[in-house]
């Protein structure tokens, strides 16, 4: 399971969209409470949820055995979900993620 800090300010953009975010990116979905789980390609089990409104919770379940280039779909769409509900980029989150780090935070 991990966390990731949604972007100051960005939680507006994403209020109560949450499950249109996830259908346009993943399709079908189910609803557990404030949980969202789907599944895609390599993603046997994707879940969900944010935690107020700087907190976004995921916990994944990998299928190994796929090929390159349904990995690589899997990729673009867990990273464009985590753009979407996050605001930050690939490249930022793995910066906040080293910073936290260095701070002893993680």
């Amino acid at each position: 399971m991990r966390d990731y800090d949604i972007k100051r300010g960005h939680f507006k953009n994403i209020e109560g969209k949450i499950e249109t975010i996830a259908e346009e990116v993943f399709g079908e979905f189910e609803k557990t409470g404030e949980k969202i789980i789907t599944s895609f390609g390599a993603l046997k089990k994707l879940e969900f949820w944010l935690e107020g409104k700087t907190k976004l919770w995921v916990d994944t379940e990998m299928e190994k055995d796929v090929d390159d280039s349904t990995a690589m779909e899997t990729h673009k769409r867990y990273n464009g979900l985590l753009l979407r509900l996050t605001g930050y980029t690939a490249k930022q989150r793995a910066k906040r993620v080293k910073d936290k780090a260095k701070k002893g935070r993680l």
